[in-house]
């Protein structure tokens, strides 16, 4: 694996020469593709280096204790950090996911348990804003439809990050959240104080950097304009407002109503959009990959119950890595880091040894 290494050091050098092109700089969209590969590329220069100090370090401590014994006792602990640089390197050069450096729409949804579902949907949404506030990234709702008892029968929001590390990216860390989330806990609704069980969906998809890198032809799209309503059916807006966006070829609708404005629904409904298409292009480029490029965590079954939530028993578990933890109460005000952790480490072991196969 390592002999790709020297052909990433200098496409690193290429690059950093290209970042002093005031005429990159000039192009926001290709200013970003650049700022992104040179943050990967720094990442995997500086762990070669510290590989290669590594090597010679241990090198030049055995050669010096065949002269003198003393220098014996630094040998083992300079052969540990030998291997946690490799290690470290080897992970690095595992192929990446394109997507990781972008930003992403999510979309919550109830589903089995009705009330208490919706409800639920409403508290995973705070917990992901809690979870994207800890990690200094932004988020903006797009669209909501709520439940009569305060949740959200359906919710979108938009997460973005503030860094051009792809291994700090926000779809890099959230990606693994598709799936359903089962919940199991007393409801409010629940006057015998048993516990139910319910499902929310989520799902997450890269966002477009920029408008014109999916391409959308306009004679394609069906587009309904309708006045928005609120909790139960009430009308909330006396304007047709609202917007209903139907990609034909694909069959896939958007609708946003949100905001006040016809044109403000428009542009967040396009925004979902390309980011719906940007991921359907990606799913079939997965699906002609070889197993090596494919995420082992991250399956394209969005009916997969990938996580169970109980609330009695304080307990979060995650059914794809066999994570489990009895801090409940913390997940839910956003410490998600450990299970997305356990998520990440374990797709690049199932890829790590994918690549092993394959070479």
């Amino acid at each position: 694996m390592f002999e790709s290494v020297q052909t990433l050091i200098d496409e690193h050098r290429r690059v950093q020469e290209e970042l002093s092109d005031p005429a990159v700089h000039a192009d926001a969209a290709r200013a970003k593709r650049v700022n992104r590969r040179y943050a990967e590329l720094s990442r995997i220069v500086a762990a070669h280096d510290a590989w290669v100090a590594a090597t010679d370090d241990l090198d030049a401590a055995r050669e010096l204790a065949r002269e003198d014994d003393a220098f014996a006792d630094e040998v083992p602990a300079l052969e540990a950090g030998l291997q946690a640089a490799q290690e470290r390197l080897r992970r690095l050069l595992i192929p990446r996911d394109p997507d990781d450096a972008r930003d992403v729409i999510m979309e919550i949804k109830a589903g089995e348990g009705g009330a208490e579902s919706a409800l639920f949907a409403a508290d995973l949404l705070r917990m992901y804003v809690q979870y994207a506030a800890s990690k200094g990234w932004k988020t903006e709702l797009l669209e909501r439809n709520e439940s009569d008892l305060g949740g959200y029968k359906d919710v979108q929001v938009a997460i973005k990050g503030s860094s051009s590390d792809p291994a700090q990216g926000v779809w890099a860390h959230l990606k693994y959240e598709g799936g359903v989330h089962r919940v199991q806990r007393v409801p409010a609704t629940e006057s015998q104080g048993r516990i139910h069980t319910s499902t929310t969906g989520v799902l997450v998809f890269p966002e477009v950097d920029e408008p014109d890198e999916i391409e959308i032809n306009q004679n394609d799209l069906k587009i309904d304009v309708f006045r928005s309503s609120g909790p139960g059916g009430q009308s909330v807006n006396t304007t047709d407002s609202a917007v209903r966006i139907t990609h034909v070829p694909t069959g896939i609708v958007v609708s946003m109503q949100n905001e006040k404005s016809q044109l403000q629904n428009r542009e967040a409904a396009m925004r979902v959009l390309r980011a719906r298409l940007l991921a359907k292009q990606q799913e079939e480029l997965d699906a002609a990959a070889s197993d090596a490029r494919k995420s082992q965590i991250r399956g394209m079954d969005r009916s997969e119950r990938i996580r169970t939530y109980n609330f009695p028993e304080n307990r979060i578990a995650d059914h794809r890595t066999g994570f489990k933890a009895y801090n409940l109460d913390q997940v839910m005000d956003g410490a998600l880091e450990p299970i997305i952790e356990s998520a990440i480490t374990a797709d690049e072991e199932a890829r790590l040894a994918a690549v092993g196969t394959e070479s």
